[in-house]
């Protein structure tokens, strides 16, 4: 269990550190210790979560949107002449029939949010981070994304790895 009083490596310098997610901390920790800070870390799970870290282990805060498998859902549910479609990313981002349009939104559309809020977070972070991307989607969004630099797909793995090390005092 990644709760308080578990030693996890990360600062967490927020009004709320008891709101901050297992997975958001797991996810600071297994990037980390791979990657050289500071750090984006975008989670494309439920919902999309961007975490900020520090080259110190210093969460510092982030974003959280709907995930784009919640918001295909959503379409799909909510409108009643929209399929579920398949999340990937389209030829043109024009579409040319309702599938390819609905495709079109999600991945493109989620990848220059994605973009957008990467520049905005870099400008507030004064630095220029390297841009850490897991979760079920995020090879699809990488892939049209002019920001993430890379994915890890085992990043939450690997965080809770460190995070059993740093309180069990073992290493693999």
């Amino acid at each position: 269990m990644v709760e308080p009083g578990v030693r996890t490596g990360i600062i967490l310098q927020c009004d709320n550190p008891k709101e901050v997610g297992a997975d958001r901390i797991a996810n600071a920790a297994g990037a980390l210790s791979e990657y050289t800070g500071p750090l984006i870390v975008i989670d494309f799970g439920t919902a999309t979560t961007f975490d900020v870290v520090t080259e110190r282990a210093e969460w510092q805060g982030g974003v959280i949107a709907p995930g784009v498998q919640l918001a295909a859902d959503a379409l799909f549910e909510r409108c009643a002449k929209l399929p579920r479609v398949d999340i990937l990313a389209p030829k043109n981002v024009i579409g040319r029939d309702t599938v390819t349009n609905i495709q079109a939104g999600l991945t493109y559309g989620y990848a220059d949010m994605v973009d957008g809020l990467i520049t905005r977070i870099a400008k507030e972070m004064k630095a220029k981070p390297t841009v850490v991307a897991t979760g079920g989607l995020a090879k699809v969004i990488a892939n049209v994304s002019r920001h993430i630099d890379v994915v890890d797909g085992l990043l939450t793995l690997k965080g809770l790895r460190v995070i059993y090390e740093r309180n069990t005092g073992t290493t693999p």
